[in-house]
């Protein structure tokens, strides 16, 4: 019987060591792929140039992601969350001042950190799948999926400030709240303001916590 030897059961063999080490060769994958989607861009860069950057094979590439559109998914997921766990970007430690704030206002300061701390990590990657989206169907596919992922944290954050006391300002209806919210938290507003002008992230961060009150709440 498969499983059994000299009479007793044996358990199935797995390496703790082998599992880290292939983490961690996964991780220098994404981590080199991100440089390169970044620079150069998704057409002109190969899974060759990612292996050779990342220090290993070409099939060791292919063997852990499949293709070069679900290495830039990856690199994608691991921009926004911060790591390779799979954990959802609203029960992540960064995003709970959103669910613990108190009222309308603070909600929303909470939440351009967000923000912030999403386009400082994502900007890039951010881009990159804009850009290739014109000429890669496929990356067109994942294109729309993080504008409609964009559109959910917007729709998530509408649905909190409507539990809170206080109303909207008038002809912001929950409608055009989550209009409003969607095209802010946009990463590329951070890679205008901090990354091409130069704005410290802490200025960044309340100015956007601002514009998001000034357009949602009553002054």
């Amino acid at each position: 019987m498969a499983g059994v030897k000299d009479g007793k059961a044996t358990r199935p063999y797995r390496s703790t060591v082998r599992e880290e080490n292939a983490r961690r060769t996964r991780q220098a994958v994404v981590r080199a792929a991100t440089q390169l989607f970044v620079t150069r861009g998704y057409a002109a860069t190969s899974l060759a140039d990612v292996a050779a950057a990342a220090g290993v094979a070409r099939p060791t590439v292919f063997a852990a992601f499949g293709s070069k559109a679900a290495l830039l998914h990856q690199v994608l997921d691991e921009a926004l969350a911060g790591d390779d766990e799979p954990v959802p970007v609203a029960r992540r430690p960064w995003f709970q001042p959103v669910w613990e704030a108190t009222d309308q206002g603070a909600v929303l300061d909470a939440y351009a950190g967000v923000c912030s701390l999403i386009g400082h990590r994502a900007a890039g990657a951010f881009e990159a799948v804009r850009r290739a989206a014109d000429e890669a169907p496929e990356v067109a596919e994942l294109w729309e999926t993080l504008l409609r992922n964009r559109r959910a944290g917007a729709t998530m954050v509408v649905d909190h400030l409507l539990t809170l006391d206080g109303p909207l300002r008038a002809g912001a209806g929950a409608g055009r709240a989550v209009d409003t919210l969607w095209f802010y938290n946009d990463p590329a507003h951070y890679a205008a303001l901090v990354q091409r002008c130069g704005w410290t992230e802490e200025s960044f961060r309340e100015w956007l916590g601002a514009r998001m009150r000034d357009a949602l709440l009553p002054g």
